[in-house]
């Protein structure tokens, strides 16, 4: 049998997709796949099913949430608070398995951002 070997890409609608490209690659480093295909480092990828009736992923209607690994949430979170972005934090968002922060990309589609445990700057 086959086995998936990793995330191939993440495809989604936006109002403006080409406005939606540069903030991405503007902000968190991600390419416009339309000059270059970004190439992520190797770790950790969570894939998990949530409850229909979640209130995690923030608007009702949202159904998807995607986390990006970070090797330095700080400096992100620095990052982009001077860039004018938004970054709620909770207490609870940071456990065991490392720590956590969400932002929302100009169309308001949540991103979290993740410093995975035992993560070296």
């Amino acid at each position: 049998m086959a086995t998936v070997t990793g995330i191939g890409g993440f495809f989604f609608r936006a109002r403006d997709p080409q406005a939606l490209a540069t903030w991405y690659e503007t902000h968190l480093g991600i390419s416009d796949f339309s000059r270059t295909v970004w190439k992520q480092q190797a770790g950790p990828t969570i894939i998990a099913p949530f409850k229909e009736d979640t209130d995690y992923f923030g608007r009702a209607d949202q159904q998807w949430l995607i986390n990006f690994r970070v090797d330095d949430i700080d400096a992100a979170i620095t990052s982009l608070e001077a860039a004018g972005i938004t970054v709620e934090m909770r207490p609870e968002w940071d456990s065991e398995v490392g720590r956590f922060c969400r932002i929302h990309d100009p169309e308001g589609n949540p991103i979290e951002l993740w410093q995975p445990s035992g993560s070296t700057v």
